[in-house]
């Protein structure tokens, strides 16, 4: 029998109020292989097949995607009672224990290595002084202190460049001066490639294979993609019937 990872100073973390069986899935999925400190599903109603090991708290209900953006920038730490959180979603999580490395936690953010963007395309992958920002995701490693940070430092809560809320962004790179100048670091992209991957990038070629993922793009494809079984049932249902509904309708 291969020895448990142990850490105990890491939250394993999902917050959501869409797809909570696949989140589920994703957060057990996690768990193989390593003991956490503890391990959390922070969401708006407590699923009555929430698996034992894993502890429910509540939150309002995310109602949107800038809902979810504002409570993980500046809610996520109420929920946290660990030095660290590793954030997962139902499209990324742990997939290889094997790849852990402590050297993860010299760092107060940890996510997927971010492209560049083609010449002439804008992209709000920058900090304020115009430098690219190489590392981010929300997927990711967090520091206790990093999830303090937006209220503590009462960082304004922006739409980037593009007109949009992201968290990662709104940390990564917009604020990413002032995590530095309050003694935090973001990973750079050389250690944060073994980390995780989400976009196929260059720069991630001669890693193997990533301690989690997000999204199924490129050599993603080959991690578990969960799914309610209800939906799969209602979505062969409505394969059966729409030859039907056609068929009364061309018959008009």
């Amino acid at each position: 029998m291969e020895k448990m990872l142990e850490l105990p100073n890491v939250t394993l973390a999902a917050m959501t109020s869409v797809k909570l069986y696949e989140t589920v899935k994703a957060l057990e999925y996690s768990m193989q292989g390593i003991h956490f400190g503890e391990v959390v599903l922070i969401t708006h109603r407590k699923p009555l097949f929430l698996p034992k090991g894993i502890t429910y708290r509540h939150t309002d209900k995310l109602t949107d995607i800038d809902c979810f953006n504002y409570k993980i920038a500046y809610e996520l730490g109420d929920y946290i009672h660990t030095d660290y959180v590793l954030l997962v979603h139902y499209d990324g999580f742990v997939v290889h224990p094997e790849k852990w490395q402590d050297e993860f936690l010299k760092y107060d953010y940890i996510g997927a290595p971010w492209p560049i963007p083609a010449d002439g395309k804008q992209h709000c992958y920058h900090d304020i002084h115009g430098n690219w920002c190489r590392v981010g995701n929300s997927v990711s490693l967090r520091s206790k202190r990093l999830l303090e940070f937006p209220r503590k430092a009462d960082l304004k809560w922006e739409k980037d460049e593009e007109g949009f809320f992201n968290e990662d962004i709104f940390l990564c790179c917009r604020h990413k001066h002032d995590i530095e100048a309050a003694g935090m670091q973001i990973a750079p992209i050389e250690v944060a490639k073994y980390f995780s991957h989400e976009h196929p990038i260059p720069e991630i070629a001669d890693v193997d294979a990533p301690f989690v993922f997000h999204k199924w793009w490129g050599r993603n494809e080959q991690y578990p993609q969960f799914q309610n079984p209800w939906t799969r049932r209602w979505m062969k249902l409505k394969e059966l019937i729409r030859p039907l509904l056609f068929w009364r309708h061309a018959g008009r």
